[in-house]
């Protein structure tokens, strides 16, 4: 899957970073608490999210990220889509709920951590 199928099955609108919309993307993860990204999740190229701060970004940047997703239409503040394109990261802002967004994604392949190869 790619971030454009990402973006297109989620109705999303890419913030920042389409030029990269054609990477390949094989795990995501949903969370709005930080904490837990930084301590359980390994290997995930994408951080779908409600949170709406820099330590998204931040976080998302340690982890190797490519890309998150701010769900429930929120959008993220010029200085955080500054510091993602500068990190090469995909922002985009879906109209859809964490629970619906990431069903949508595992739904139609994107697995999490652990899943990927069964």
């Amino acid at each position: 899957m790619t971030i454009k199928d990402i973006k297109n099955l989620l109705d999303a609108e890419v913030v920042c970073g389409e030029e990269s919309l054609d990477k390949e993307i094989h795990s995501a993860c949903g969370s709005d608490m930080m904490s837990d990204v930084l301590a359980y999740v390994k290997n995930q190229a994408v951080l779908l999210t409600g949170l709406l701060n820099a330590q998204v970004i931040r976080t998302a940047e340690m982890m190797d990220m490519i890309c998150v997703v701010f769900v429930r239409n929120k959008k993220p503040t010029p200085e955080m889509a500054e510091l993602a394109a500068e990190s090469g990261i995909v922002i985009l802002s879906s109209p859809k709920r964490m629970y619906e967004a990431c069903g949508i994604l595992y739904s139609n392949g994107l697995r999490g951590e652990g899943e990927i190869n069964g």
